[in-house]
């Protein structure tokens, strides 16, 4: 019988180096619970076992969170205003939100409806209105001219939204001097960047940062790269 949620993720963090916190395992465990009970009816995510599906989303996820930890260096009032592009069924920013819901001010970008509607049933599930936003729309060209959103997120992020020069390039208006952009990739990290590198010289952004880890139990390749905005 495999381990139940709160004890495999426990486990994963402890081997990611990111100390468990019950509190925050229980509000994940109940999105767990919420995706599982949604992916009867929609397709949110690839059927998996359940240590498969907690390490692929929910540990992928929270490995951002020792970087925007890092950053989140102001008062305790204050929340890292952070931007998840292409969300999906919430990840990574709601899984990181679950994490530490008083740190981060949170913005889902999510153009599917019915992800939509499943991402802002989980807010109110788990009581996370305050500090988290749904955007039902894409991350294009138009979206970026949005006055409102001009130079907001101190954070940018997206698991799989699209190659590095691309992104960067939509990201550049919504993200203001210094804002950080950390683009989640697998394998192929090495030959988006010697891409971006070769079509974008001019580029407002430099990489400041690399983080090459395997996820626990699968062992998959991850890599964490962080563009800083000059």
């Amino acid at each position: 019988m495999s381990r139940g949620c709160a004890d495999i993720l426990a486990v994963g963090l402890k081997r990611l180096g990111v100390p468990p916190e019950p509190a925050a395992i229980a509000r994940l465990c109940r999105y767990h619970d919420e995706l599982l009970k949604w992916s009867r009816r929609i397709n949110l995510v690839a059927a998996a076992p359940p240590q498969e599906l907690l390490a692929t989303h929910f540990l992928d996820s929270l490995t951002l969170w020792p970087l925007l930890a890092s950053l989140n260096n102001r008062d305790p009032s204050y929340r890292l205003p952070l931007l998840d592009v292409g969300s999906g069924a919430g990840f990574p920013g709601l899984a990181l939100k679950c994490w530490r819901p008083e740190a981060l001010a949170v913005t889902l970008m999510e153009p599917r409806l019915k992800r939509v509607s499943f991402l802002r049933h989980v807010i109110r599930t788990l009581g996370l209105h305050d500090g988290t936003v749904v955007l039902a729309q894409r991350l294009e060209p138009e979206a970026t001219d949005d006055q409102e959103l001009a130079g907001r997120f101190a954070v940018i992020t997206s698991r799989a939204f699209t190659a590095i020069a691309p992104f960067l390039a939509l990201c550049a208006p919504l993200s203001p001097a210094g804002g950080r952009v950390i683009c989640m990739k697998g394998p192929r990290a090495e030959t988006e960047l010697a891409a971006w590198r070769q079509q974008q010289p001019d580029s407002p952004y430099c990489l400041e940062q690399t983080v090459a880890f395997t996820l626990p139990f699968s062992g998959a390749c991850r890599n964490l790269l962080v563009f800083r905005k000059a």
